[in-house]
């Protein structure tokens, strides 16, 4: 039995039966369709009230049929035949439409994304009948469309045409005029060459609501396409849209989703990053729209946790986060996945392979959760020997890219992996910083710890894998919050770390802020960070400028958190 595709929800088994055997009408191959195929296929649409696609190949076989638009029922990549740059796909799709009206931008970019060979839209809206009892209509014209190359409005359109127009012209003819323009084209090279490439060519989604100020928006846009870069991508366009709230389905609205379609083509986009947390339904509705992979900023953040991560203990935390995020979307796309058990009395009755998918994850989640126990009871330990030493310890918090490990190792000579990217280090380092007091000259010792950055909203996923990094915060003496004065968002930086600081259990009473790279912040931002902060210290790790204050300030910091464990006199 032929496969039908789409959605076929409330679709009439009869009528199912009628499209199974339009697989049986062979086309001549030297036209683009007959006027019988035509006519059946619009009787078809009609009756069901929903758009058909018939999808033929150059030998005039029927090779998929499907109920929906053109955007909605393209063919998945991996099916795609492969051809050189310069040539079509050798596939065409007759489809019917209930408006009429010509292709719209969704449909032109699914026959540019699949590289057919033409879209015959046939408008129904003019009505169909039925004779004899068979599936017959009445259509009085359609639209033919085909690519060219041109990278800003990659295909022509014609004007109606009656079928018996469209059944005269030689297709062979037209296919072999349309490839030699492209062979002849270097635009129409580069055009096929940048949908197939598989770098991470992104487009940028950003959705400014009423709950963000314009500001915020701008400076989360700009951290995203850092965050994307970081990553490995290049953001080559961002598209903005603003909204009252996001559109449940969507995110954006049905015209947003074609202008992101068409776009995408345009630019040869193959990845759609949005500024916000979208859900497993809107992203699937997302893809289903544009055929190109959709992610949000929560995804972007754990593909750059799964790259840094070096230790043992940072790879276990960093997959028990992307599992987390990955269990409530999965597909059930047939993904391989392998099982930590297996054979007789591990699978349900009936069990799909999406079940035995969640099954796998979940296991997998439980058994992370316990190691990542195991490391919180390791580190633990860790710290309480440090503490029977008697050496107070002070936490390094701050945005990501505020240069911690720059200052750790500026400070105690270590050699921390330092770069100038979001979310560089991931593991807590800690060292051993010894100061001598100027008055008494005595050698006094404590503990810095370096720890993973923070973000604008980080990630729940993280915050629960990463709790026993985060610990390192919560069991220190004192924090010493960096911040990056030469940013332009340094306020909301700021006020970004206390939200992640509020939402621990417990942290430190007493804090230190110090205001690094004031090498590079002119001197109206570095006067306002001074007023605002007048108990903070100004400094550079990496211009060396103001450490021996911030060393003091340091001892007067363990001094002021009144702690029970004195500094330890050497």
């Amino acid at each position: 039995m032929e496969t039908i595709y789409g959605n076929l929800q409330g679709v009439k088994s009869s009528y199912i039966k009628q499209l199974q055997r339009l697989y049986e009408q062979r086309q001549p191959s030297h036209s683009l369709t007959t006027p019988e195929f035509a006519q059946t296929l619009a009787a078809i649409s009609t009756e069901i009230h929903h758009p058909v696609c018939c999808y033929i190949n150059r030998r005039g076989q029927v090779i998929r049929v499907a109920v929906g638009t053109p955007s909605q029922t393209q063919i998945p990549p991996q099916d795609l035949p492969r051809h050189s740059a310069e040539r079509l796909s050798g596939i065409r799709c007759i489809a019917t439409q209930l408006k009429l009206e010509p292709p719209d931008p969704a449909a032109l970019t699914a026959m540019a994304r699949q590289r057919l060979d033409a879209l015959v839209l046939i408008p129904t809206g003019n009505g169909a009948e039925r004779r004899g009892g068979e599936a017959t209509g009445l259509v009085k014209k359609a639209y033919l469309a085909h690519l060219v190359p041109e990278q800003e409005t990659p295909w022509i359109v014609s004007p109606p045409l009656s079928l018996d127009e469209l059944n005269e012209q030689d297709f062979d003819d037209l296919v072999d005029e349309w490839e030699t323009q492209f062979s002849e084209s270097s635009d129409g090279k580069s055009q096929f060459q940048i949908i197939e490439s598989d770098s991470d060519k992104v487009l940028l989604v950003g959705l400014m609501t009423e709950d963000v100020s314009p500001q915020r928006f701008q400076d989360g846009l700009e951290e995203l396409i850092r965050l994307v870069d970081s990553a490995g991508g290049e953001v080559l366009e961002t598209i903005q849209q603003k909204r009252s709230r996001p559109h449940p389905q969507t995110v954006v609205g049905q015209g947003k989703i074609e202008e992101i379609a068409q776009r995408a083509h345009q630019i040869g986009a193959n990845l759609i990053v949005f500024d916000r947390d979208i859900s497993p339904s809107q992203a699937r509705n997302l893809e289903e729209q544009i055929n190109i992979r959709v992610v949000d900023r929560t995804e972007i953040i754990l593909d750059i946790f799964a790259q840094r991560a070096q230790s043992q203990a940072g790879k276990l935390q960093v997959e028990l986060a992307q599992l987390e995020y990955m269990l409530p979307r999965l597909r059930g796309r047939g993904r391989e996945m392998s099982r930590l058990g297996g054979g007789i009395g591990t699978r349900g009755p009936g069990e799909t392979k999406l079940e035995t998918e969640r099954r796998t994850i979940q296991r997998r989640i439980a058994q992370l959760q316990q190691e990542v126990n195991q490391l919180q009871a390791h580190r633990s330990r860790l710290r309480q020997q440090r503490q029977q030493q008697e050496i107070p310890s002070i936490a390094l918090v701050g945005y990501t890219n505020a240069g911690k490990s720059t200052l750790l190792n500026a400070l105690t000579h270590a050699e921390v992996y330092t770069a100038n990217q979001l979310f560089a280090t991931l593991d807590p380092t800690t060292r051993k910083l010894v100061i001598t007091d100027p008055n008494t000259q005595e050698r006094r010792s404590l503990l810095l710890t370096d720890t993973v950055g923070f973000i604008h909203e980080l990630p729940p996923p993280l915050m629960d894998a990463f709790r026993a990094t985060l610990e390192e915060v919560t069991e220190a003496n004192a924090l010493l919050h960096v911040v990056d004065v030469s940013h332009p968002a340094w306020e909301s930086h700021i006020r970004s770390v206390m939200d992640v600081l509020a939402e621990m259990p417990t942290i430190p009473g007493k804090a230190l802020i110090a205001f690094n790279k004031v090498d590079k912040v002119d001197s109206e931002n570095l006067a306002l960070a001074q007023q605002e902060f007048p108990e903070a210290v100004f400094i550079s790790a990496t211009g060396r400028l103001g450490l021996e204050t911030l060393r003091q300030r340091l001892v007067q910091l363990i001094d002021e958190a009144g702690s029970q464990t004195p500094l330890m006199k050497m």
